[in-house]
């Protein structure tokens, strides 16, 4: 594609930018089984779109420039609230997504703290990279403690790790790799006892798990219900269907959620005011989770989570009889890992999902426990599942057939040479050559193989240093601009 400034028709645009999206996985028909969440309702859908045009142009910047828009974060904050058992002290705050959220839950208790100099937070090794992030950006040291063979936080390494610069304990309901909820209880106990805050991630669970309790699964005690539990986490651009860029960070008190709040007056312009990381902010996705919590309701959201829990389980038994496959963990909520066997390949079975219409998401080795094939569940997904499993069983069978991925020794020995610190682009280049896997394309982009198998195989070989430092190089390579 070559850019130009002359002018183009808004009918060409759009029709330029619908081709474009003809190359992305389908938000729709519950058959991508990562990164979006579709309910299947178009109703709910149009009302969300609707609302975050309508409010594309405001700006979150001020409430008191746009108030409809801090009333609608408002009126957010209350309905998670009551999800969440908060007691009438929470107040909470909308911002961009998980990831927000959690930063500013691990900044709020570094400023929380001052007294601390080195101040540090004690998290499972199945906490969400966030947090990672989060220790990375605001100097908080990331203690990770082991998880149990159920993949659950090991509350007596938790309790060895905190000390007097303990800031923070998270729990995760549930963890992303696998799907289950950390034993809140005892883990906000060990942090209360400490005076120490602890926070929840409920990002992928937070509008999940209380309805599934009131349909009388038998889910884990995670929220303010919990003594201990200072702060929530919870994402409405996932199960509750919200359109992107939407989560909420509750905190059980005012006080609490004061070192999160951000002033500056030192400057000649308008005084800075900010309760999120952001300053002006779109209204639009704020808009569009209130429509579309609004036109859900309790009701909705009951009928939307049975129907997505009994779509996880009936890939849970389906896959229980297919050779070469088996469940990772028990799920406590809507995310499934599977594992292959060393005769089938984990990440040939995606590949063969894609073919077949379905994206499931690779995941990486990590210590020892084997790559697995990660499931996002959605609502939308119930009506396929018949269709999911056919797809699965074939998949693993031309897996089977196929093999493991072998990654040439050559290119092996190359990986294992580069030093992760100081990889340059050469170093890349010379990867590019040797597994003769990716190229540049003929406009100068970077071009992907139609099937990633091989290339997942050998960032799987790779040390999680050296694996972060191929994929940064690689975003890099991706995000320059295309020659005019």
């Amino acid at each position: 594609m070559t850019t130009t400034a002359r002018p183009t028709s808004a009918q060409d645009v759009l029709a330029e930018l619908h081709a474009r999206q003809g190359a992305d996985l389908p938000v729709h028909g519950g058959r991508t089984l990562a990164y979006v969440y579709d309910s299947g309702l178009a109703e709910v859908d149009r009302v969300g779109r609707e609302a975050v045009a309508a409010y594309a142009g405001s700006n979150g910047l001020d409430p008191t420039a746009f108030p409809s828009l801090l009333r609608m974060a408002n009126d957010l904050v209350a309905f998670a609230a009551r999800l969440l058992d908060a007691p009438g002290t929470v107040v909470g705050t909308v911002t961009s997504g998980g990831t927000e959220s959690v930063l500013l839950a691990v900044q709020t208790a570094r400023d929380g703290s001052p007294q601390v100099v080195r101040p540090n937070m004690v998290i499972p090794a199945t906490a969400h990279a966030a947090f990672h992030k989060a220790a990375h950006y605001f100097g908080v040291e990331a203690r990770m403690v082991p998880v149990g063979p159920d993949f659950r936080a090991d509350v007596a390494a938790t309790e060895a790790a905190i000390d007097d610069s303990t800031v923070l304990v998270v729990a995760s309901a549930p963890s992303y790799a696998h799907g289950v909820v950390d034993p809140v209880t005892e883990l906000a106990a060990l942090a209360s006892a400490r005076g120490i805050r602890c926070h929840v991630d409920a990002c992928i669970g937070g509008w999940v798990l209380p309805y599934a309790a009131r349909l009388g699964r038998d889910v884990p005690t995670w929220t303010f219900a919990v003594e201990g539990v200072t702060s929530i986490s919870v994402d409405l651009h996932k199960y509750a269907y919200a359109p992107k860029g939407t989560s909420l960070l509750l905190h059980r008190t005012p006080a609490l959620r004061r070192p999160q709040l951000f002033a500056s007056a030192a400057w000649p312009g308008y005084t800075m005011l900010n309760p999120t990381m952001q300053s002006t902010r779109s209204g639009g996705p704020t808009a569009g989770a209130w429509a579309v919590v609004r036109t859900l309701g309790d009701d909705g959201y009951e009928r939307l989570t049975a129907d997505v829990l009994e779509a996880v389980d009936r890939i849970v038994a389906g896959t229980a009889d297919i050779a070469g496959l088996r469940l990772v963990a028990a799920p406590d909520s809507t995310l499934v890992a599977l594992a292959t066997d060393g005769t089938c390949d984990a990440f040939t079975v995606c590949d063969e999902m894609t073919a077949r219409g379905w994206y499931v998401q690779p995941q990486m080795s990590y210590g020892d426990q084997p790559p697995t094939i990660h499931l996002s569940v959605s609502a939308a997904t119930l009506g396929g599942v018949d269709d999911f499993l056919v797809a699965l069983r074939e998949s693993v069978a031309a897996a089977l057939a196929a093999g493991p991925v072998a990654v040439d020794e050559g290119v092996a020995d190359y990986i294992r040479s580069l030093d992760p610190a100081a990889l340059t682009d050469e170093d890349f280049d010379g990867l590019l050559a040797a597994s003769g896997l990716v190229g540049e394309g003929a406009d100068g982009e970077l071009a992907l193989p139609d099937r990633m198998a091989e290339v997942n195989a050998m960032l799987d070989l790779a040390s999680p240093a050296m694996r972060e430092a191929l994929l940064l190089t690689f975003l890099d390579r991706l995000s320059r601009p295309t020659p005019a």
